[in-house]
């Protein structure tokens, strides 16, 4: 990907750059630094490279406030695309890019890559580039950067330059009919944008209730809750302009999993998973007189600790689920999001209640 040719694949690395080049209306470049993997702008210029996507995020229901974080997939073998296609020209945008940049100083093109207007033939001659090792490409070329036609150039996008993966993608910019997704491998899907929005989602930090406060007393229950409406469901819709492609994807609180930081612990339920009650609560707030009884979510710490404390782990567990364009549906594996805060445990047995 940018920066990075390999031998056997350098012919490969020459055609890529035709196609990861974005346009705007002032200056364009190709390794400026992007901001994560979606790009940035300053001002009229945009920064692009094959890490940049056109696709829209945003969070259409659930908290906003407060501390929040990513959720990691509960199966190790899943993560986000690697690579795909989506559209970046219509045929007057890639000419206007072209003119843009042709000689004017603010070049952002790779000259290590190729020389200056080696690709450009392909799309406004119709000449064949016989530098382009895509058995898919025009043969031909296209005329005057097919201006005049309804459609766009599609150009490969790959946030990790650091995954294999993002090889996949070895398509050459290519030209695509309007309201048209092309039927090649790596073409986006609802599936494969509901994927991108699951690792755009944030959820609240997990900040749970607990009684004692101050400090819990071996051998009796420590009561943990969380207070209803705390954890609400959280959707983030992604659209991918020019295609008609969409998806919501929505994390739902499922269950609090309690990691006491110590073997010298018993928890309640003895899973140490407290489900999550139908108003959205967890467990039930500790009452006067409930000392000695058993809380249906709690920790009981069976050793003092002695000046340092144990960091009492709170993990939600959260159930992704997607729907997109067409009715298109499905389920992503779950995702967890943990918090750790400190426990101090004392040997008295005496207690207020």
């Amino acid at each position: 990907m940018p920066g990075v040719i390999y031998p056997q694949r350098a012919k490969w690395g020459v055609a890529l750059a035709a196609g990861i080049l974005l346009w705007t209306a002032g200056n364009a470049y190709a390794d400026k630094p992007t901001s994560g993997a979606h790009g940035g702008t300053n001002g009229n210029n945009i920064y692009a490279s094959a890490t940049y996507s056109t696709i829209k995020v945003r969070q259409i229901s659930g908290p906003t406030g407060g501390k929040r974080g990513s959720v990691s997939s509960v199966d190790v073998n899943w993560k986000p695309p690697a690579c795909w296609y989506e559209p970046v020209f219509s045929g007057q945008e890639l000419k206007d890019f072209v003119d843009s940049t042709n000689g004017n100083g603010d070049v952002g093109i790779h000259e290590s890559w190729y020389g200056k207007g080696l690709w450009t033939d392909h799309y406004q001659d119709g000449k064949p580039e016989h530098n382009f090792d895509d058995s898919n490409s025009v043969a031909d070329g296209y005329k005057n950067y097919n201006i005049g036609k309804n459609g766009y150039f599609w150009r490969s996008v790959a946030p990790d330059a650091t995954d294999p993966a993002s090889w996949d993608c070895g398509r050459i910019m290519f030209w695509q009919d309007a309201n048209v997704v092309p039927n090649v491998p790596h073409a986006p899907t609802p599936e494969m944008l509901a994927d991108y929005a699951y690792n755009q989602i944030k959820v609240p930090a997990t900040e749970i209730e607990v009684k004692p406060t101050a400090k819990s007393t071996v051998n009796l229950p420590t009561w943990v809750w969380l207070d209803k409406g705390k954890f609400q469901d959280v959707k983030v819709r992604a659209e991918l302009p020019r295609t008609n492609l969409w998806a919501e994807t929505t994390a739902k609180p499922v269950a609090l999993h309690l990691d006491p930081g110590t073997s010298d612990a018993t928890t309640f339920p003895a899973s140490g998973d407290c489900t999550i009650n139908n108003d959205g609560s967890i467990g039930t707030p500790y009452k006067p007189g409930d000392a000695n009884t058993t809380p249906p979510c709690g920790i009981t710490y069976l050793k003092a600790t002695n000046g340092t404390p144990y960091q009492l782990k709170a993990s939600i567990t959260w159930q992704i689920t997607w729907e997109g364009t067409g009715g298109a549906k499905g389920n992503l594996p779950n995702g967890t999001f943990d918090t750790t805060q400190n426990m101090n445990v004392q040997e008295i047995q005496a207690v207020n209640r």
